[in-house]
């Protein structure tokens, strides 16, 4: 066991200003047993153990270090082996839980006019085409890619997009991955999902979706 350390300052000395507490920590945790630091709350970081100590509390501990002779090297192996693995669980980061929220049912309500192969649908990342024309509860069609003229209709092409991560809003994006290939459907999706409350009109948005092909 070590020698027995003198002390370095005297009770004047440590009730002085010009003492920093830093100090006096430092010394207690080089020479106090794991036990006594804990006791009187001096594990850890020296900044962080300085942050919350008084200088009375350090007073005090400092000389009941030397008054009960608890100096490092002193606690039973066995005690200071379970110290030491506490020690190193209580500074382990704890783990961040992810909380997960229930959003309720879906903001969609959906309609299949025609059934698809019931066999091709698609996951989150594939690419998707769509003709599709979207109307407002009163029947104002606010935006559609299917052109008026039959032969024009040959030159336009679908809207293509990758479903599932954000592209679109979230009422498509949510509808068709439960869509399979060649499936017809009409959505009523609600503003949350869909151009929000902000967005046009504060009411439901009908989506026809003649034709969805993953």
């Amino acid at each position: 066991m070590a020698a027995e350390p003198t002390r370095e300052w005297s009770d004047e000395q440590l009730k002085s200003d010009d003492l920093p507490k830093k100090d006096v920590i430092k010394f207690i945790q080089d020479n106090a047993a794991h036990s006594f630091l804990s006791e009187h709350k001096l594990l850890g970081n020296i900044k962080n153990v300085a942050k919350t100590a008084k200088k009375e509390q350090l007073i005090v501990a400092y000389n009941q270090l030397f008054e009960s002779k608890r100096f490092k090297g002193t606690d039973p192996v066995e005690e200071v082996t379970e110290q030491v693995k506490a020690a190193k669980i209580e500074d382990k980061p704890k783990e961040v839980k992810t909380e997960v929220v229930d959003e309720g049912p879906p903001k969609y309500s959906k309609s299949v006019l025609k059934k698809g192969d019931k066999t091709n649908f698609p996951k989150k990342g594939d690419t998707v085409s769509c003709w599709y024309t979207g109307s407002l509860e009163d029947g104002t069609v606010f935006d559609t890619n299917i052109p008026a003229a039959a032969r024009k209709k040959k030159q336009a092409k679908p809207l293509s997009f990758k479903v599932g991560l954000g592209r679109v809003i979230r009422g498509w994006d949510e509808a068709l991955l439960t869509m399979s290939k060649g499936e017809t459907a009409r959505l009523e999706i609600d503003p949350e999902w869909a151009y929000g409350r902000k967005g046009l009109p504060d009411s439901k948005y009908p989506f026809s979706l003649p034709d969805c092909n993953v």
